[in-house]
Formats: structure tokens, C-alpha cells, sequence
């Protein structure tokens, strides 16, 4: 029997939001772009920031 590291197979979820560093929730998780963020208007709001730095 091979026993079978499963650490490596799962990737690790994040555990603050990107935009205001909040906990994220199971049931509040918000995924854009390959990030979590705590909220819709967390994401707005990185969008927004994203965009005028480019400009």
C-alpha cells in the first residue's frame, strides 16, 4: 500500500482578502481573476486602483 501526500496535490486557499486584508468566510468568498477577495466591492475597488496606476 503507498500512502500519498496529499498537502502537495491541494493548493492552499488564501485567508485575507487582497484589497483590505479581512478574513475570508466560506460563505462570503468572492473569486475574480484567479484572487479571493471578501466582498464585490473589494474587487471594484482593486479594478479601479489597477486601472489608474496603468494609466
Amino acid at each position: 500500500m503507498t500512502t500519498v501526500d496529499t498537502s502537495q496535490t491541494q493548493e492552499s486557499k488564501p485567508t485575507n482578502c487582497i484589497s483590505c486584508n479581512k478574513p475570508l468566510k466560506k460563505l462570503k468568498r468572492y473569486y475574480r481573476d484567479g484572487k479571493y477577495y471578501c466582498t464585490k466591492k473589494c474587487w471594484l475597488k482593486m479594478k479601479k486602483g489597477q486601472q489608474t496606476k496603468e494609466a
